[in-house]
């Protein structure tokens, strides 16, 4: 069951404990200056989300929170800000019921920031319909509706949905 989460108290832990789990993945694929061990602390989670990034959450049959993906309005576009599914329930689909959800629910462009180096990443959205930007649109786009250093954007990539190209 895919549901909104709650970041007061009650599933930051397991959202916190999620997130540091999946991004095990980057270890040793992105630049080893922009991991960090735990990937985010619970500090930077919560100003995530005070910055208005909202979370919503796979669930197993169990009722217990799987996978999660934090979405991000920034006016005409939402940002696809974090998408993290635990490393032993990888290869389910719930990934892409999660991006699913997200791409049925709102009326504005998704894009998604994500590391050049995580090829796995990159396949996923391609394979959900999204296209990756050229670097000049990538740059614009990253400066314009994200707040990252610049080495972060110099080693990311920006992937866009199927509606970005009708703008």
């Amino acid at each position: 069951m895919i549901r909104s989460c709650a970041i007061d108290g009650s599933e930051d832990v397991i959202i916190h404990s999620i997130i540091n789990d999946a991004a095990q993945a980057y270890k040793g694929i992105i630049p080893q200056d922009r991991f960090s061990d735990p990937y985010m602390s619970m500090e930077h989670l919560k100003s995530e989300v005070a910055d208005g990034v909202a979370f919503w959450g796979y669930e197993d049959e169990e009722g217990n929170l799987i996978g999660v993906m934090g979405v991000q309005d920034k006016g005409d576009v939402a940002l696809i800000r974090h998408a993290y599914v635990r490393t032993n329930q990888r290869g389910k689909g719930i990934g892409s019921k999660l991006l699913a959800h997200l791409m049925d629910d709102g009326d504005k462009p998704l894009l998604i920031g994500t590391w050049a180096s995580a090829s796995w990443a990159i396949s996923f959205y391609m394979r959900h319909g999204f296209k990756q930007v050229d670097q000049q649109e990538k740059e614009q786009l990253l400066r314009t509706y994200w707040s990252i250093p610049d080495r972060q954007i110099e080693t990311s990539v920006v992937l866009c949905d199927p509606s970005w190209s009708t703008r």
